[in-house]
């Protein structure tokens, strides 16, 4: 099996992931494609493979090589943004693109173009795989695991390419935050290893952002309308209140970066209770702080005007920036450097504005970067993965594994 033949295999199982179901894996249906892998796996010959209860794959490429060299690990995981459905995906290629619209759904009038999406003309001539326009692709992350498998196969094929032993690890609930909070760590047992989650190609990212979520509860007064003078505390009006202190310009919309923000994911309520959700993000740890501090300052704005305890704000941290953990292994990052040179990619290191499994590892005892799987728009229907990109991203692996050995 090729590696385009894997990829369109692993997206034609839906995996969406539910953020809301509160059991590991999120959803049956991942487990059913972590079943999948586990035989292909299998098939292939690997060593201490294990699907665990919770969805969680591990596997061994033993060393082919007689010294002390260094185990490492390279990470994926299974699930599908919850933004969008991952039922019925339905990939096309589109060979040499033309630099052109491409329709993804004509009776839709769905079209991925280089106007919106500008990505595209830095892969003219090369092959994308495309949605229909009803769906999104899966290239998040199952691109990653297609390059990983295929890296794995292409090491067996090739004896004369030295490496140590190489750990596998496919997880559930990546898009829910909680891919890596029952990873073991221990049982996996490397030194280091690479999430292949990345985007565009070349880039390797060691930088996330801290992450929080805010509650901010308010509470109202509800009484008769008519007869609400001096007495009604309309919970929706104060909300609004408090939303309004918050800097205008320090949202995602105005922010790259290293610029962190606030984001209001979601309201609701009425009279008597409203509840607001946000985000917030920051790469500088001292800046996170300051920013989850003036979200419970701007509640105590209101409460001291009232002259009640209306506003609660809630907070809870996600996850931390991982360039703390990586800093003091920075090897790790310089194998992956000149492994993307080897392999004819230019490095492009950036920080991730967002998160990902590798911070949670990283704070868990491995150091873990991320590396590019070659998808672009992910979580979406103008989600697309170039094909060149993808093996790119494979070879990378392979050089890794060849570099560490050397």
């Amino acid at each position: 099996m090729t590696l385009v033949e894997r990829f369109l295999k692993y997206v034609s199982f839906d995996t969406q992931s539910d953020e809301n179901s509160g059991v590991t894996p999120s959803t049956p249906k991942q487990m059913v494609f972590a079943q999948y892998l586990k035989e292909e796996l299998e098939s292939l010959g690997l060593e201490e493979i294990e699907l665990d209860e919770n969805g969680y794959l591990y596997a061994t490429l033993p060393a082919n090589i007689d010294k002390d060299v260094p185990v490492i690990g390279f990470i994926a995981h299974m699930d599908t943004s919850p933004d969008m459905t991952g039922e019925n995906v339905t990939p096309r290629i589109v060979r040499r693109y033309d630099g052109e619209n491409i329709t993804l759904c004509e009776e839709e009038n769905i079209v991925l173009s280089p106007v919106q999406f500008p990505e595209l003309l830095d892969h003219k001539g090369e092959d994308l795989i495309v949605t229909n326009g009803k769906t999104l692709l899966g290239a998040d992350d199952k691109a990653g695991i297609a390059e990983i498998v295929s890296a794995i196969v292409y090491l067996q094929e090739h004896p004369e390419i030295k490496h140590g032993k190489i750990r596998i690890g496919f997880n559930p609930d990546e898009e829910i935050g909680l891919g890596a909070h029952k990873f073991d760590v221990a049982k996996f047992g490397c030194q280091w290893a690479y999430t292949m989650d990345g985007g565009e190609v070349g880039e390797l990212e060691f930088e996330n952002f801290n992450a929080a979520a805010a509650k901010v509860i308010v509470k109202g007064r509800n009484v008769h309308p008519g007869y609400a003078k001096n007495k009604m505390i309309n919970a929706i009006r104060v909300a609004n209140e408090f939303m309004s202190q918050l800097p205008g310009e320090e949202t995602p919309e105005h922010t790259d970066g290293y610029e962190g923000f606030y984001h209001v994911v979601g309201i609701e309520g009425g009279v008597e209770q409203t509840t607001i959700t946000y985000i917030i993000r920051d790469h500088d740890r001292a800046k996170f702080e300051a920013r989850k501090e003036c979200m419970k300052a701007w509640g105590e704005v209101i409460n001291q005007k009232y002259g009640e305890a209306l506003v609660k704000v809630e907070l809870k941290d996600q996850y931390y920036n991982m360039r703390q953990q990586i800093e003091p292994v920075m090897h790790v990052i310089d194998i992956a450097f000149e492994a993307m040179k080897e392999a004819g990619v230019t490095p492009k290191v950036k920080a991730i504005r967002g998160g990902t499994d590798g911070a949670q590892l990283s704070f868990k005892g491995l150091p873990c970067p991320n590396i590019f799987a070659g998808g672009l728009n992910f979580h979406g229907r103008y989600e697309f993965v170039p094909i060149q990109s993808m093996e790119k991203a494979m070879m990378v692996v392979v050089k890794i594994a060849e570099l560490t050995a050397r």
